[in-house]
């Protein structure tokens, strides 16, 4: 999960890592945000912009940018991608329906030249629903093992529980 790319990504503790958290309106970007940073879920309101959070970790200081989804920010997610040290992209599992919208998404993303070798870690979240697809199949439908420009990792979580977090 999420501590093993970091560890690989600066080995050592006592570091700083500037983390960009994005994904569709509705996956549980701001969810699996509190959830690292050991806050209450159980009201969490659409992000209208962003969230910035520190969360101390294992050692590391990790300041994340949780940015909205909502169709009319994500032509904005570019001017956040400056000197990141790894991409948080989350998925709804169980919204099948949009599979293709955030896949085409996260293509686009990972062809900015702000993100050319920078890590990705993708939770495949929501997995405590019945409807939701495993993380193997999402990989596959997102073509993840095309991606050799980057190491990649798929995880799949429940924000909302906490399972597949850390």
């Amino acid at each position: 999960g999420l501590l093993s790319v970091i560890q690989r990504l600066k080995g050592s503790p006592e570091q700083e890592l500037r983390i960009v958290l994005l994904g569709l309106d509705n996956a549980g970007k701001t969810t699996l945000l509190k959830r690292l940073a050991s806050e209450e879920v159980s009201t969490i309101t659409p992000t209208q912009g962003f969230n910035i959070k520190s969360v101390h970790s294992h050692g590391f200081k990790l300041n994340v940018w949780d940015i909205g989804g909502q169709r009319s920010i994500r032509p904005y997610w570019r001017k956040y991608l400056g000197s990141t040290d790894l991409l948080i992209y989350v998925i709804d599992s169980a919204d099948q329906k949009r599979f293709e919208e955030t896949g085409q998404e996260l293509a686009e993303l990972t062809e900015d030249e702000s993100l050319v070798g920078v890590p990705l870690l993708v939770f495949a979240n929501k997995q405590d629903l019945v409807t939701a697809a495993p993380a193997a199949e999402i990989a596959e439908g997102l073509s993840l093992h095309t991606y050799r420009d980057r190491e990649w990792q798929i995880q799949a979580c429940s924000a909302l529980s906490g399972e597949g977090v850390q």
